[in-house]
């Protein structure tokens, strides 16, 4: 009989420790819920935050003056009506994001543009999630020089590398000019054709021979695109410097 009520009284003395143990994880897991729902009002977190998720993934290039729409959703459990809002970074100067999540406007210039957007929806305490972007404003015509004006003799020659970025083709008309010191322009090339779209860096030479004197060369391309919609895209380079030409009259 002792021995049977020693047993008993150590069982006894091990199932309260079970429970003591038992009893201790539960009340530190509620602390853990309660510290991890403590979330104030308005309280930013990271993508995935709540489960939501901002989408698309990425947004569509553009072109300077080139009307751009797009636009943010959130996917997950979230209470409507949703708010949006630019947190940190910058857009391109001409596009602006409204609180619907909408993307409008017109890039003024070409740049790689990034920017923090916060997705907020209106139940209480609100939920919210950011995600980072970029928006990429390509220039649509690039003109960048492939064999510099340079002198021989009494020639001026040279080529620059002409890029049609956008999907459609555009108007090309190509001008080289060397101006004088007293202001006199002589045109030194000209072409004008269909630069068809995805043309890159093609090759477009000028020269001809001219009177002793020192020229600034100024070339120029005007690109007209008429299909989708009608846009008028300009570049423009020249010498730092006059150049001379020593040889002639």
């Amino acid at each position: 009989m002792i021995a049977s009520g020693l047993r008993v009284r150590r069982a006894g003395r091990l199932l309260t420790e079970v429970c003591g143990q038992a009893i201790l994880i539960m009340a530190m897991s509620a602390a853990a819920l309660a510290q991890a729902g403590a979330t104030s009002p308005g309280k930013t977190s990271p993508d995935e935050g709540h489960g939501l998720t901002i989408w698309p993934q990425k947004l569509p290039v553009t072109y300077p003056h080139e009307p751009y729409v797009a636009g943010f959703t959130l996917q997950g459990n979230y209470v409507p009506t949703l708010h949006w809002q630019v947190v940190s970074g910058v857009l391109p100067p001409g596009i602006k994001l409204d609180e619907n999540g909408r993307l409008l406007g017109a890039a003024e210039r070409a740049g790689e543009f990034q920017f923090v957007v916060q997705g907020r929806d209106s139940d209480q305490p609100p939920k919210a999630v950011q995600k980072a972007f970029a928006i990429s404003v390509v220039e649509a015509l690039t003109l960048e020089w492939q064999v510099p004006a340079h002198v021989t003799a009494n020639r001026v020659d040279g080529s620059v590398a002409v890029t049609n970025t956008i999907p459609s083709d555009m108007d090309l008309t190509f001008d080289v000019k060397a101006v004088a010191e007293n202001g006199r322009a002589t045109e030194i090339g000209y072409q004008h054709f269909l630069l068809k779209r995805g043309t890159v860096g093609m090759a477009l030479p000028f020269g001809d021979t001219l009177p002793h004197g020192a020229y600034v060369i100024y070339v120029n391309v005007v690109g007209e695109m008429t299909i989708p919609r009608w846009r008028i895209y300009r570049q423009q380079l020249k010498t730092s410097g006059a150049l001379q030409v020593v040889v002639g009259p």
